[in-house]
């Protein structure tokens, strides 16, 4: 059975081209996709599987399950128990059941509800020393007691080669399997599925390189060392020398190796030596608007609603023109130089300065969004929320009292007089509103029920106009892409996964806002100093060019949605047939496998460079000009649809406007 070079896709919106080619045969086959992290969240593993579940169950049907440890509470919230409807994997399931081992089935309540088959590692934990012995002897790689992580890794692998055995002995020949294996977590499973020569296709993904995370974390200059390093050393340095065996086993012998991004796929052939074949990048569930001003009557929403809280923020000390201000955050797990918060600040500063010298009337609100340690709000966050609220209340009921006596005085045929409309007693309400504060509030952040700032994440990301991720180190990224499909321009880097994949499908990132800070080839300060500029350019904007960039900003949502990034992990399946099946699935290997892609063009109305798009001398944000040019959103997406590049070809390897010194408002919300 010959494979095609690329599958049939659905056209996506118009703009994505489709593959026109076969597809798999998967009536005849069995995709089992393992991760520590199914109904498990642990970190951003499990929003890639959760969120490429539903393509992957509209392609494959009850031919596809997601294999993972067994939590109680998850499986009690998170998984509708079932029977399994194939027999195969009911007898496979049973044969371990009957030796001790609990293993459970259900659809796990998500988009798609795929089926998930779970594994007990406590009820099978007593055959750890075993397995130990097992491992070892097959390929050398002793697990120390202490490590917890890595023997669960252990028992759920082995229980899982375990399954597989028992599976295909009961298939025989037909259908074929398929094993996708998430990270160094799920490697022993494939490496004891392969030591045993049991007959289904392996792919193995790494999200990012045990080394590369420590290395990182030590604040070492990374990719300016990649050949330097002696691996052995720095992974015994680090204790954990056991779990890069691990992952380096699984990596070699996996049919197909995959990453999530050209720039761990670096990273990869120096720290797990071996090039990755096939590029698999992350993606969104796209939910599209039908017309283009709903997403950015949601910001409009949802900005009203931050507005309200630096109102409350900063009660005493509002001295700036809200509708002149700005709101750039930048969220993540805690790293501070990993996830680029030390260049951001030291940005934040050179800015605050070109702000000052040009006299730019534009204030910058900054919120660092990210989690760590704390023991209660603080109070003065608090006290500034309950007094804007009581203010906002007190207004209101003023207000009433206001419209009422006006009302029952024209009513009568007079002009009230306005000295007098309002007694002693409301001015007295309005005194005691400004100067009364007492308040207990309990510890919430970035949700709905908040006290502080009642706003979920997303609706959050809506509201401000420019998130920053300028990382060191990010195998993708994710939270720029979140800002893309929600029409929120965002810095990133090329070394972010996301950043480097803007760069290779888009003519001019910057002018779909996307800003790419450099961070490879320049030195700090040069990466810091353009980081200045993109913001400071930013800023320089009128809200009219903000719009029209939002808008270019959200049409890159189809690039970075499953529907086509999926793709790339059906190649990746289509080449681990071929490898594990050459008798059945065949491929030429003398021709480049080539799969149909697409770049985005330089928008029309955009001039040469970034900068040259906004008037040399700042202006107003809430100012039309009439000289602007004439501009059709729909005229120029229909350009851009019209005018997509060539394919390209994926590699397969074996602040304040015065002069005041306070330009940003810092303020911490958690003690």
């Amino acid at each position: 059975m010959p494979l095609s070079r690329s599958l049939s896709m659905t056209s996506l919106s118009g703009v994505l081209p489709a593959w026109e080619e076969d597809e798999l045969p998967v009536e005849d086959l069995l995709l089992f996709e393992v991760a520590w992290e199914v109904t498990n969240k642990v970190g951003g593993i499990y929003t890639v599987i959760q969120s490429k579940a539903k393509i992957t169950v509209d392609e494959w049907g009850e031919n596809f399950y997601m294999m993972g440890p067994y939590f109680e509470h998850n499986f009690k919230t998170q998984v509708e128990g079932c029977d399994p409807p194939n027999p195969a994997i009911r007898k496979a399931m049973d044969a371990l059941i009957h030796n001790g081992c609990q293993v459970h089935f259900g659809r796990w309540l998500i988009e798609g509800s795929p089926y998930v088959i779970l594994f007990d590692i406590g009820s099978a934990a007593w055959n750890l020393d075993r397995w130990k012995g097992d491992l070892w002897q097959t390929c050398n790689i002793g697990l120390p007691y202490h490590d917890r992580e890595a023997n669960d890794s252990l028992i759920l692998g082995s229980l899982i080669a375990w399954f597989f055995k028992e599976l295909t002995d009961n298939l025989g020949d037909k259908p074929n399997v398929i094993g996708h294996f998430h990270e160094w977590q799920a490697g022993p499973g494939l490496i004891l599925s392969r030591s045993r020569k049991i007959p289904m296709a392996t792919v193995f993904t790494t999200h990012a390189t045990l080394l590369g995370r420590y290395l990182c974390a030590g604040n070492v200059d990374f990719y300016n060392n990649l050949d330097k390093f002696d691996i052995d050393k720095e992974a015994g340095d680090r204790q954990i020398y056991h779990r890069y065996c691990l992952e380096r086993a699984a990596v070699h012998c996996a049919h197909v190796f995959t990453t999530v991004s050209q720039i761990t796929a670096v990273e990869a052939k120096h720290m797990l030596h071996r090039k990755p074949d096939v590029v698999t990048p992350n993606g969104l569930n796209v939910k599209k608007f039908s017309a283009m001003h709903e997403f950015q009557n949601l910001h409009s929403t949802s900005k009203a609603r931050i507005q309200e809280f630096v109102r409350g923020h900063f009660y005493g000390h509002l001295d700036f023109n809200l509708d002149k201000t700005l709101f750039f955050f930048i969220a993540g797990r805690y790293e501070f130089s990993n996830k680029g918060a030390d260049i951001f600040l030291e940005s934040l500063s050179r800015l605050n300065y070109l702000l000052r010298v040009h006299r730019n009337d534009m204030t910058v609100v900054v919120f660092l969004i990210m989690p760590a340690k704390t023991n209660n709000f603080n109070v003065e966050s608090l006290k500034g929320q309950a007094v804007r609220k009581q203010l906002w209340d007190t207004a209101h009921a003023v207000k009433e009292k206001f419209g009422k006596r006006l009302y029952d005085a024209l009513l009568k045929g007079q002009i009230p007089d306005m000295n007098t409309i309002l007694d002693r007693d409301d001015f007295t309400i309005m005194k005691r509103a400004i100067y009364a504060t007492q308040i207990i509030f309990h510890p919430e952040f970035l949700s709905s029920t908040s006290p502080l700032l009642p706003m979920d994440y997303e609706d959050f990301v809506r509201g401000c106009n420019l998130g920053v991720f300028p990382s060191y180190y990010e195998p993708w990224g994710y939270t720029p892409g979140e800002c893309s499909v929600m029409g929120i321009p965002s810095v990133t880097t090329n070394l972010s996964g996301f950043g480097c994949f803007m760069e290779e499908h888009v003519s001019d990132p910057a002018a779909y806002g996307i800003y790419i800070v450099d961070r490879r080839f320049r030195s700090p300060e040069e990466s810091c100093n353009q980081l200045t500029q993109f913001m400071f350019t930013f800023c320089q904007q009128s809200r009219r060019q903000r719009i029209i960039q939002r808008n270019r900003t959200e049409r890159l949502s189809d690039l970075l949605d499953w529907r086509y990034l999926g793709r790339f992990y059906i190649h990746a399946r289509h080449l681990a047939l071929s490898r594990a099946f050459p008798e059945k699935f065949k491929t030429d290997p003398m021709v480049p496998l080539k799969t149909e892609g697409f770049r985005y063009p330089r928008p029309y109305s955009v001039p040469p460079s970034p900068s040259a798009s906004i008037h040399s001398t700042p202006h107003h944000s809430d100012v039309e000009e009439d000289d602007d040019e004439p501009y059709d959103e729909d005229e120029e997406a229909e350009r851009d649809r019209l005018n997509i590049k060539a394919p390209f070809v994926l590699v397969v390897h074996s602040c304040n406007a015065s002069t005041k010194d306070q330009r940003f408002h810092f303020s911490c919300l958690n003690n």
